[in-house]
């Protein structure tokens, strides 16, 4: 039997013991725009692109306010993390009212797997094509979750998911060691530089496509986008333009030392002549 007479339902298991239709969901999730979430030792940051469906439309907001001190931003079908976004303001909404206190960020991100794990067991439903990127901030310092459509759920120093997000986790691999001690415009900075090793060829970021969000000590969930990103952009394309200014000009040393050796060999040829 080929693939398709397994993947009729997510209840029908492979010979290879998998579940195709969720397969299809961790696909959708690699087709969206990317996003990024790293944190600090005080503050978590989520970056991300964002499309429009074409020039006469608006740019998508990425973002989603949970509650003052967590927010997420997502890769995958909007309508879907429209969905898990409700739940889970409704999810911190009741925790607040009941105790009086901010939900744990570990405690809604588990809710959230409890939820996504439910149409993967029922006959005559699909997993949520979403992954979602959980950023916030309670007693036990800033966090940065990832869930999946699996139903995994997994907490991280830094991560990236989406299209072409792998060159974005291999920039985050070489720098994480730098993230717990950097000021949380240093950690957004971070987070553009990996976030433009995502875009496409020839394409820039820029304030219509990119936004950004910051949460944590002291400060609730904040969204950045059209002209307030602007500042971190231009941050990080000086420092572009001043790496290739410096790779561009010799140095005095080198300089100095091939004017010498012209020097003296042109003595040699005057001597011998």
């Amino acid at each position: 039997m080929n693939r398709n007479s397994y993947d009729g339902d997510v209840t029908t298991w492979s010979p290879q013991g998998r579940l195709f239709q969720v397969d299809y969901a961790m696909e959708a999730v690699k087709q969206g725009p990317a996003t990024i979430g790293l944190r600090s030792n005080t503050h978590a940051v989520l970056v991300s692109l964002t499309r429009s469906s074409s020039e006469l439309a608006s740019h998508l907001q990425k973002f989603r306010r949970i509650d003052e001190h967590v927010g997420i931003s997502y890769s995958g079908l909007m309508s879907d993390a429209r969905l898990l976004g409700k739940y889970m303001r409704t999810e911190s909404l009741n925790f607040r009212w009941t105790l009086s206190e901010p939900i744990p960020v570990g405690y809604l991100v588990d809710n959230v797997g409890s939820k996504l794990q439910k149409p993967t067991q029922h006959y005559g439903s699909r997993p949520y094509g979403v992954g979602i990127l959980v950023a916030g901030y309670d007693r036990e310092g800033p966090h940065i979750f990832q869930t999946c459509p699996s139903a995994n759920y997994y907490e991280c120093k830094a991560m990236a998911i989406g299209a072409r997000s792998q060159s974005a986790r291999t920039y985050l691999e070489k720098h994480f060691e730098k993230f717990p001690d950097s000021t949380p415009d240093q950690l957004i900075r971070h987070g553009l530089r990996a976030l433009r090793d995502c875009l496409r060829n020839e394409a820039e970021l820029s304030t219509l496509n990119c936004s950004v969000a910051v949460v944590g000590k002291d400060t609730p969930f904040t969204i950045y986008a059209n002209d307030n990103v602007k500042p971190y952009l231009d941050s990080i394309d000086e420092e572009g333009t001043g790496a290739l200014a410096a790779t561009a000009a010799p140095e005095p040393a080198a300089a100095e030392g091939e004017a010498a050796e012209g020097e003296a060999a042109a003595a040699e040829e005057a001597m011998e002549a």
